[in-house]
């Protein structure tokens, strides 16, 4: 059985309380925390930068997960990298040089993700796969948390599958948004590796128990 991964969206704790809510996280079955960093250009909405970051990191018993929803995100690659990020993911819509950005956040010592909107097609993606770490297919439009999930992506999900697949590659797929207990099966089932969830871990009455239930699902079986 394959093993996912978890990792909760810090963009819908609690701020006034956010060590709090990362010993929550550092003490749950969660693996990763994810983080995203908006612009106010790339997606209508400003979230925090590397400065948050860096004390995030602080805080933070298991890997960043950084989520770059900017544009021109080659600048900053080794800034948020020396912040604390394990993972930088970068969006496909605003690389015209991908293939240059995955080299510089793999030589800064990052794995490198590659970002998808919900109307990209997964295909973009068929001459890179193989340099590519994780690829984060948002299954809501990017900018803003606790949206409903797109359900077109669980067919998205399995073209990406089967695209890693016959490159024989090691790429992570990873769900962005709208992710739930409600869900997490499906997604999982269809081949998904990595499941973010903000506001249904974070407004849960228990976001511990919320994590073991997302952790306790099973995904596809390895053949």
């Amino acid at each position: 059985m394959k093993k996912h991964l978890v990792a909760p969206s810090v963009l819908a704790a609690d701020f006034t309380r956010l060590a709090d809510e990362f010993d929550m996280v550092n003490q749950s079955q969660a693996d990763w925390f994810h983080l995203d960093v908006m612009d106010g250009r790339f997606v209508p909405n400003i979230t925090f930068g590397m400065f948050v970051i860096e004390a995030m990191h602080q805080m933070a018993e298991k890997p960043l997960d950084v989520h770059l929803m900017i544009v021109e995100p080659e600048k900053y690659i080794e800034e948020f990298r020396k912040a604390g990020a394990h993972v930088i993911t970068v969006h496909y819509e605003v690389c015209p040089h991908l293939h240059r950005t995955i080299q510089q956040i793999r030589e800064c010592g990052a794995l490198a993700g590659v970002a998808l909107n919900p109307h990209t097609p997964v295909e973009v993606l068929e001459d890179i796969i193989e340099d590519i770490d994780l690829v984060c297919l948002m299954s809501v439009n990017p900018g803003f948390g606790g949206q409903k999930f797109i359900y077109q992506t669980i067919p998205r999900i399995r073209k990406l599958r089967n695209l890693i697949d016959t490159a024989n590659a090691q790429t992570l797929i990873e769900i962005d948004g709208g992710v739930g207990l409600q869900n997490a099966e499906t997604i999982l089932q269809a081949g998904a590796d990595v499941l973010v969830a903000g506001s249904s871990v974070f407004k849960a009455p228990d976001p511990r128990a919320t994590i073991a239930a997302l952790k306790a699902f099973k995904a596809v079986v390895e053949i």
